[in-house]
This record gives structure tokens, sequence and C-alpha cells, in this order.
């Protein structure tokens, strides 16, 4: 089996989250044996695509899509010296997971099982709040509203809004009070029925990320994620000293390089790579099997689009040192559909395991028929 076209196609209409909207990549790798490869990677598709077919793409032509590590590496050397931690990794990470498809569509298993098999028969999740109730105005009601559906674990950042106010150097009591709220009363109502994770988005300074973590221990949250940007892991282990609450990063480290210092210097209990932005599926089981040498458990980031969301219950479904898996309610119940032939809702609260062959999920033949769809294809 030979690689005979790489194709990229995105749309012109994005989703909205908590930075404004993002628009999803898709890469398909299509093969002389008919077998065609699906994956994903956001959030600059005219980026990513340009970097899919003029940098991966002479890589990968006429090659064998099973030798996965020896192309990951392959392309890794063809960007890593002008550049490995932005658009360039997030196109090779989507080529990675369409090369795990592939790989699942050939041996006629889902990917899962091609990782070594499923840990688990179903698994646990959170919901990151991107929903119709907001946490803010109404945290108690969206709490109840999760738990039941089945959903005992969310994530909330209702610090972000004193943060573009402050730029994080500074929080005065008032707006601690106000950060604290949503989750003080999930803990008055709810008790500890409803694990909270707390996301801080990188916005704020030493000082300030550990005041916050004092004042929040009193309300035991499951983790405070991101508090500060990613640039400087030294500093991230004075704030794991400095509270008792456990530390969560991050998303926006890229490759088992990137991940290694944070996992030596002990400053997050748990690590949170995104299979689209880290190196892809090789990548990230590279860096939960590094952090359980370290007995640190993996949470994967699973914000993104319904490609990432079937690779991350793939991955999910194998680590044996899986913590939770996140999930986005409103995307796979509402902004999946049309897009994708399953959208991999939970259910009773738990995702099930994904089914296959390869990651189980297709693009909706409507979505290459929309308007507003690019599709380039490089071929051999």
């Amino acid at each position: 089996m030979r690689i005979t076209a790489i194709e990229t196609i995105r749309l012109a209409r994005g989703v909205t989250v908590h930075a404004g909207p993002i628009r999803w990549l898709w890469v398909r790798i299509h093969t002389d044996a008919g077998l065609v490869g699906l994956g994903e990677t956001y959030p600059h598709p005219d980026a990513e695509s340009a970097i899919v077919h003029q940098a991966l793409a002479p890589v990968l032509l006429g090659r064998d899509p099973l030798a996965i590590d020896r192309l990951w590496a392959d392309m890794f050397q063809a960007i890593s010296y002008s550049g490995w931690a932005g658009a360039e990794m997030r196109a090779i990470s989507a080529v990675d997971i369409a090369l795990w498809d592939l790989a699942g569509k050939a041996a006629g298993v889902p990917v899962y099982q091609l990782l070594g098999g499923a840990s688990r028969e179903k698994i646990r999740i959170y919901n990151t709040c991107y929903d119709h109730i907001d946490f803010l105005t109404e945290p108690v009601k969206l709490a109840r509203d999760l738990a039941r559906s089945g959903i005992h674990a969310m994530k909330i950042w209702p610090f972000d809004g004193v943060a573009r106010e402050t730029r994080g150097q500074y929080i005065t009591a008032a707006q601690m009070r106000q950060g604290i709220e949503p989750l003080r009363l999930i803990r008055e109502e709810l008790g500890d029925s409803m694990d909270v994770a707390m996301e801080f988005h990188g916005f704020w300074s030493l000082p300030c990320a550990i005041e916050i973590a004092h004042a929040l221990e009193p309300y035991a949250p499951m983790w405070l994620e991101e508090m500060l940007p990613q640039d400087n892991l030294a500093v991230y282990a004075e704030l794991a000293k400095a509270t008792r609450l456990p530390l969560c990063l991050s998303e926006r480290l890229m490759t088992r390089w990137g991940f290694r210092e944070v996992i030596e210097n002990r400053a997050a209990r748990i690590i949170m790579p995104d299979i689209s932005w880290c190196g892809g599926i090789s990548e990230a089981k590279k860096i939960a099997s590094m952090a359980e040498t370290y007995y640190l458990p993996v949470a994967p980031h699973n914000c993104g689009g319904p490609v990432l969301h079937a690779a991350s219950a793939h991955l999910a479904a194998n680590l044996t040192n899986l913590h939770i898996l996140e999930t986005v309610r409103r995307h796979y119940l509402d902004e999946y559909r049309g897009i994708v032939t399953n959208t991999l809702p939970a259910v009773d609260g738990m995702l099930p395991l994904p089914g296959g062959p390869g990651l189980g999920v297709e693009l909706d033949d409507a979505v290459l028929a929309r308007p507003d769809a690019t599709v380039e294809r490089t071929s051999a």
C-alpha cells in the first residue's frame, strides 16, 4: 500500500469558544488500495493546510502509510529546523491521526486495539462548559443539569474576566470573591458530588496565581489548569510547591520533548496533551508512557473538532494511566452534527468505547459540497 494523494478540507464558518471563533482543518490521506485516512487539527487551517501541502506531502507521497513512526520522524525532521511548535506541529498531528485511521482500516480494527487494546469498558469524562447555561450566572443550574445527564465533573474559567481587567498582574479582594463565587455556589448546593476543574488559560502572574490557588484550597477543585503561560516550566514548579491543589498542564506543550521538563520537575500532577497539537496519536501515546514512569495520570485536552474527539476517545480507551477525558456536550450534541457520520455522544455520563475500523468516523458527504468548503489536493 502506498500514499497517492494528500487532501485538506476546511470551512469558512467556525465555532465559537472562549477565545472567539475557531476553524477546523481535516486531512485525508489517499492510498492505492482505496483506503482513506482522516485526521484533524485547528485553529488556523489556512496556515496548517499550507504546511501539509508544501512541507509534508513531499515526505509522504509514494510511501507506505503503515510505517507511522518512520513517517513521523521524517516529517519532524523536514520541519524542525524552521520551527516545530506552531502550525508545523499541528499539521504533523493531523497527518499522524490520519495515518492511525488508515492503519486501523487496513487491519479491520479500532485504533485503540492497535495501541494495545482497551483498558476499560467505558471512559470517564468531564464537560467543558461552553453551554446553553452560563456557568458565571447560573453555575448551580448548570451543575444540576449535567448531573441529571450522568456527568459528575465539569470545567469552568470564572477568573478570566478579572484577568482581562487587570492583565493578570493583580487581583483585589472583591475580584477574588467574584472568581470564586461559581465554585462556592456549586459546593454549597451539590457538595462534593460534582468535581469542578478550574481553567485559567495562562493569564496570571506567579504572585497572583499563588494567591488564587490559596483562596481556592477550601473549595477543593479537581485541578488548577494553565494558571501561567507555558514558557517557563521552572516557575510552574515554584507554583506547585506553593499549593496543595494539583496543577494540570499543558495543552500548549508540543512533542515529548516539550513535556519532558514539566514531567521531570514534577510541577504538574496531571498531564494534558492535545492529540491534534502535540504531534498526533503517536506522540500523545509516548507522552502518556513517559508520564506513567513518574506515576502521573493523563487527561487529554479534547476541545476541538469531531475527529479529535474520536481520536481522543481511542487514546483514552487504551491508556492505563488515564485520569479523565475532556468532552464538550455542545459539540457532540450540536456542532458536530452534519459534519461527521458519528458524533460519539456520551451515554449515561460516560463515553462508550469508540467503534472501528480505524477511528470509526468519516466526514459527511455534504461537507465537501458546502459552498464555504475549500478542498486542496496534492497527488503523486
